[in-house]
């Protein structure tokens, strides 16, 4: 029996052959300039008067936590006066001058008096204050509850107010109490909100008139004689 050849074996590489070569990059790589990293930012410098101004704000403060709400202001005051440039403080001072004049500003006394009253309440329906006005009229009106100005004032500001059933029920008993009322709600622009409503209308109905009494002269009788 025949032996079998072995198989002959590739011969192996020389250690020192050289290795594959590599390929060459592109041109727009070779030529792609180095990335730069940005130098940090800067911080801007700050202005000699900058730290002056920070100096007579935190006076303001220190003044205004004392509660001298006058002589801080001055300060604030004085910050934006004299340090113009100064504009990323002039926002922090404004806030703080603000608050300075709302407690200095001199206190209302609250209304004592009926006519008190019934003025701040005017004073109040004139400025669009509706609930302020209610609260100074349902006073009157607990005082003196045939006020008919106090009742027809309370039905003009909940007529304001969108609240139409109030509005009409103050209305009916200022026009019972005086009926000059009536032809007063008639053509008041501030009961506009009122004219599509059916009670409203019925309100200034004026009421039936009483029937006349006879003008027919009574029967004389002859007397007996």
């Amino acid at each position: 029996m025949a032996k079998r050849r072995p198989l002959s074996r590739p011969p192996k590489a020389p250690t020192n052959a050289p290795s594959s070569p590599k390929m060459p990059r592109s041109e727009t790589e070779r030529l792609r300039p180095p990335t730069r990293v940005p130098p940090a930012q800067q911080q801007p410098q700050r202005r000699s008067t900058y730290f002056e101004a920070v100096a007579l704000y935190e006076r303001g403060l220190e003044t205004l936590q004392r509660h001298a709400y006058q002589e801080a202001a001055e300060l604030f005051e004085s910050v934006l006066r004299k340090y113009p440039e100064e504009k990323e403080l002039h926002e922090r001072v404004r806030l703080y001058l603000n608050i300075c004049q709302r407690q200095a500003a001199p206190r209302v006394a609250a209304p004592q008096t009926i006519d008190e009253r019934l003025y701040a309440a005017t004073l109040a329906i004139n400025g669009g204050q509706y609930d302020q006005a209610i609260g100074h009229l349902r006073l009157v009106r607990d005082e003196d509850p045939d006020n008919d100005h106090a009742l027809y004032m309370l039905a003009v500001a909940h007529a304001q107010r969108n609240e139409p059933a109030e509005a009409v029920a103050h209305l009916e008993r200022a026009i019972a109490l005086n009926p000059e009322n009536r032809a007063l709600a008639r053509t008041d622009p501030d009961l506009e909100p009122l004219r599509g409503d059916e009670a409203f209308r019925a309100a200034l109905e004026a009421p039936p008139s009483p029937p006349r009494p006879s003008l027919k002269r009574p029967l004389k009788t002859r007397s007996a004689r």
